[in-house]
């Protein structure tokens, strides 16, 4: 983890990144056509090391609404509604309790990854396919009961998981990755909750359809220098983003191709009919960062956290029924 900047500085430092963007979306990166990369020594791409994805934290998820049916958008735009959201998210990094503290952010992007007005790329206008009825019912519940049981505090605020797509996706701080390789498996150990996928690239059968996991059932295979992982047995209640959590039905098949010696272009198609209407594609790039400092991630189930979560929901109920 980083030692960052002050919230001004932090404003104006991601407004100068975003001065300096290309015209290319974030996922979109070409491999470098005459480069390939090392082979470890039972001959997969060597991809070992620290990666980051803390430079696509500033583009949006979904394509901000201000840019609904632009067909085309130009730099000055784009760049404008983009300084708009990362203020957004700088205010929201400061504004009290359950937001901080503040120098646990890591604001300091180096590199703009390209003009895409979002994460989300597939579907074409950038934006989450609809929930589905159970989605929906699903997600105003999880939004009003979240931390008033045990079995509705989400897995991250218990330390256990915070899902794949969590894990995966930019957020605030505390993204870093680990890839390390061994002869016939990948593994990818997450800063945060310091989980590792450990993913079989032999071709094994997966695990019987009632062993449901938190991350998930893996099995990769490269298809030249994309590392092509599909994953299934999600179990339910794990988090995708937000108020959003996947049903068993959850399928993911993430792609990782390397582009050059210092980037990875990350794409994960989400599938999941039971809580939303279509699958849907995000991408975004890992940049390396070898001088990146993974140190104990020491949230842990079981902490303190989570009674006093409970706690405050008895307390709200103390108040209601008082008729205050």
């Amino acid at each position: 983890m980083r030692i960052q900047l002050s919230v001004p500085t932090v404003v104006l430092a991601t407004v100068a990144a975003l001065a300096v963007l290309a015209a290319a979306p974030a996922g979109a990166q070409s491999p470098d056509r005459g480069w390939e990369p090392p082979r470890t020594a039972d001959g997969q791409p060597d991809i070992q090391g620290l990666w980051n994805n803390i430079d696509a934290f500033f583009v949006p998820f979904e394509r901000p609404r201000e840019l609904d049916g632009r067909e085309e958008v130009s730099a000055d735009e784009l760049q404008e509604v983009l300084e708009a959201q990362a203020e957004q998210k700088v205010a929201a990094a400061d504004s009290g309790t359950g937001a901080g503290p503040l120098h646990w952010y890591e604001f300091g992007a180096t590199e703009q990854p390209g003009t895409s007005p979002s994460l989300v790329v597939d579907p074409a206008e950038g934006r989450l396919p609809s929930l589905t009825p159970f989605g929906s019912q699903r997600r105003e519940y999880y939004q009003v009961h979240r931390h008033d049981a045990a079995e509705t505090i989400a897995p991250s605020d218990r330390c256990v998981s915070r899902g794949l797509m969590g894990k995966m996706l930019p957020t605030f701080y505390n993204n870093g990755k680990m890839i390390l390789q061994a002869p016939g498996y990948v593994v990818i150990f997450s800063e945060m909750i310091h989980n590792a996928r450990i993913i079989p690239l032999d071709g094994r059968p997966r695990i019987d359809d009632d062993i449901r996991l938190w991350e998930g059932d893996a099995r990769g295979r490269w298809e030249g220098n994309t590392l092509v992982v599909e994953t299934a047995n999600y179990r339910d209640m794990g988090e995708m983003r937000g108020s959003d959590l996947h049903s068993e039905e959850l399928r993911t098949v993430e792609r990782f191709t390397v582009v050059d010696a210092e980037t990875i272009a990350y794409e994960a198609r989400v599938d999941d009919s039971k809580t939303f209407t279509d699958a849907w594609t995000v991408a975004f790039p890992f940049k390396r960062d070898p001088s990146y400092q993974i140190f104990e991630y020491a949230c842990h189930e079981a902490n303190y956290s989570v009674p006093h979560m409970l706690s405050g929901a008895r307390a709200d109920e103390a108040k209601a029924a008082a008729g205050r």
